[in-house]
């Protein structure tokens, strides 16, 4: 970890949200009583707006926390353009990415970030959904799309749509940006060399709001991504070691 001032995050909790004012504040609060605090690391909460018409980002705010800054699009950008904004805007050195609609349960978020603090060689910490309050359909398409995802990525995880992950904010700038690659998170850290920590999490139902994927669309989108993320997999550069070089030591 870098010098950092004491009041400094070493956390920092991006949490994309598109019409999600019935469920917002309570999330956050769910998140401040949480076994996070247990880790002794300071924390912010940085709420993405994702162009929301309901009043998500008055209802971040109106939490009344200290530690909430809120981003807003002015027209939706989709999940990962809205985990990027929060990223660049991001203080902390880890990120953790959780969904704003309250079907992640924050009690995971502790066994999330620590190996990160405790590991240097861990890039990530994914989530993984033992159990899921989806409709069969959607439970289908996940299932064949997970099984096809992993046997052409090799990325050993079994569930990339889990919202809960945690990872290293500097290494995630350097990882190529495209729409939806937020789904291929594993991926993309193996191929810049670093390894994945998984973590079994609870999926709850959804009390308030509506989805906002359907299983068609997941469907279309996914499967042009899956083979632009398996071409950029297959061109992966070797990665040697930069050590730099001084005067001292090239003389010596």
């Amino acid at each position: 970890m870098s010098s950092r001032a004491p009041e400094s995050p070493v956390v920092s909790i991006l949490i994309p949200a598109k019409d999600e004012a019935g469920s917002i504040a309570d999330v956050l609060h769910e998140i401040t009583a949480s076994s996070l605090g247990s880790l002794g690391v300071p924390y912010e909460f940085v709420v993405i707006d994702d162009g929301s018409t309901d009043g998500t980002a008055r209802a971040a705010l109106g939490a009344g926390l200290p530690n909430v800054r809120v981003l807003r699009h002015e027209k939706s950008g989709g999940k990962s353009r809205a985990i990027r904004a929060g990223a660049l805007a991001a203080r902390g050195e880890i990120l953790v990415t959780m969904d704003g609609d309250g079907q992640n349960d924050p009690q995971f978020l502790a066994a999330l970030v620590a190996p990160l603090l405790s590991d240097p060689a861990v890039g990530i910490v994914a989530g993984q959904r033992t159990r899921r309050h989806d409709g069969w359909q959607k439970k289908f398409v996940s299932k064949v799309a997970n099984r096809t995802r992993r046997a052409l990525l090799a990325d050993d995880t079994r569930d990339t749509a889990c919202g809960l992950k945690a990872m290293r904010r500097d290494v995630y700038l350097t990882l190529p940006f495209f729409d939806n690659n937020h789904r291929f998170y594993p991926a993309l850290f193996m191929r810049e060399g670093w390894r994945v920590g998984h973590v079994d999490v609870a999926d709850r139902p959804r009390t308030t709001g509506q989805s906002k994927y359907g299983v068609l669309d997941r469907a279309l989108v996914g499967l042009p991504d899956l083979l632009g993320m398996w071409w950029l997999r297959r061109r992966a550069a070797s990665r040697p070691t930069a050590v730099e070089v001084t005067r001292e030591s090239v003389d010596g």
